[in-house]
């Protein structure tokens, strides 16, 4: 009798791993796919200008890696946009606003995908269906809608389900790796590629297991804090316009920013961001701006006060941004050809992200473009 149990536990298992094997190999080889080729998606709120954590957290990189040969689609997140109050004009204007400035820091259309979220129909629709599966725990952690809802009285149901979509964002491109800020966005990418263990069987095998895409070369810290409070991180939220620098930002609103930031009672320049929050945070502009390592610009600022090391990470900061600011001017003038742009980038993503949601729907037994598929 013992040896019978003994018998039956080892098939099971082995029927156990046999199912395994296979679902792997199924996931293997349909990842395996050109088209599922990994490449880095991102994506940017037209929620107000961008600053310079958004050009050298992101939107830098993936310049970056578009000159470098890698695949880069870049959306604008106008949906993610409606979890507050948007007068439509303005979101429109700021759409194109934020298109001219991922054009002018020099993502090239004939090299990546960029476009408006909510012209690829199929990021929402996806989501839509994803919610049925999402479990409240899994996505309660991610830090958007986490600390975005604890600061409101009043809570919109898009915002609790904000991860939700921005992990649709990224299946419905059919891809691996997400970009953005990969600190304060990992937990939502992580949620999203947990998901896919909760779909059903059937579909699990084209969910791909999105990850952030942190395996880079080393660079120089991009987490940037608040010019007025190094406490906390740099945001175009903040009530104090003089806490934030934005491309849009004269040379002369650059010095002034700069050089009213907070810092300390101790001249000298150092690389601390434990015990000198603030001068660190002027280090980091100045590493981004000029390219250089925290012991270069620390080197640099060799016998500098901190009041005229101001003077040259403001010299840094105008002459990177300076050029990207006139070049968005420019385009911005020209709506028309931002239009068409968007226009290009929507048809291709649209493609991609139509024929991940038709096989989803297929394989859920849901309509799809009005037909039962």
């Amino acid at each position: 009798m013992r040896k019978m149990d003994t018998l039956r536990k080892s098939l099971f298992r082995c029927k156990a791993c046999l199912h395994n094997f296979r679902l792997n190999y199924r996931y293997q080889a349909y990842c395996n796919k050109k088209e599922w080729e990994p490449h880095l998606v991102a994506g940017i709120q037209p929620t107000g200008s961008l600053h310079v954590g958004h050009y050298f957290g992101v939107i830098n990189q993936c310049v970056k890696l578009q000159n470098s040969g890698h695949k880069i689609t870049m959306f604008i997140a106008d949906l993610h946009s409606l979890t507050t109050t948007q007068e439509p004009a303005r979101l429109r204007r700021r759409t194109l606003a934020a298109a001219a400035a991922l054009l002018a820091a020099g993502l090239e259309p004939a090299r990546c995908t960029l476009f408006a979220q909510s012209a690829a129909r199929a990021h929402a629709e996806l989501a839509g269906r994803w919610r049925a599966w999402a479990r409240r725990r899994g996505w309660s952690s991610c830090h958007s809608s986490a600390s975005r809802a604890a600061a409101s009285a009043h809570v919109p149901l898009g915002l609790l389900l904000y991860p939700v979509l921005q992990a649709a964002d990224i299946v419905a491109q059919a891809r691996h790796r997400s970009g953005g800020g990969a600190r304060d966005q990992a937990p939502h990418v992580q949620a999203g590629g947990g998901a896919g263990a909760r779909v059903p069987l059937a579909l699990r095998a084209r969910v791909p297991r999105a990850a952030p895409a942190a395996a880079r070369p080393a660079r120089p810290p991009t987490r940037l804090l608040s010019l007025r409070d190094p406490a906390r991180k740099m945001a175009k939220s903040d009530p104090n316009r003089k806490a934030c620098i934005f491309l849009t930002d004269s040379d002369d609103v650059i010095r002034l920013k700069i050089r009213k930031a907070v810092t300390d009672f101790t001249p000298e320049v150092t690389f601390d961001p434990e015990r000198r929050a603030g001068v660190s945070n002027l280090v980091t502009l100045h590493c981004l701006a000029a390219e250089l390592t925290p012991e270069e610009a620390v080197e640099e600022a060799g016998g500098l006060s901190t009041a005229q090391y101001k003077e040259r990470v403001a010299a840094a900061l105008i002459a990177r941004l300076a050029p990207i600011r006139e070049r968005a001017l420019r385009l911005e003038r020209e709506p028309r050809a931002l239009q068409a742009v968007l226009a290009a980038g929507a048809a291709a993503a649209g493609a991609r992200a139509d024929r991940t949601y038709l096989d989803a729907a297929r394989r859920m037994g849901v309509a799809a473009g009005g037909l039962l598929v």
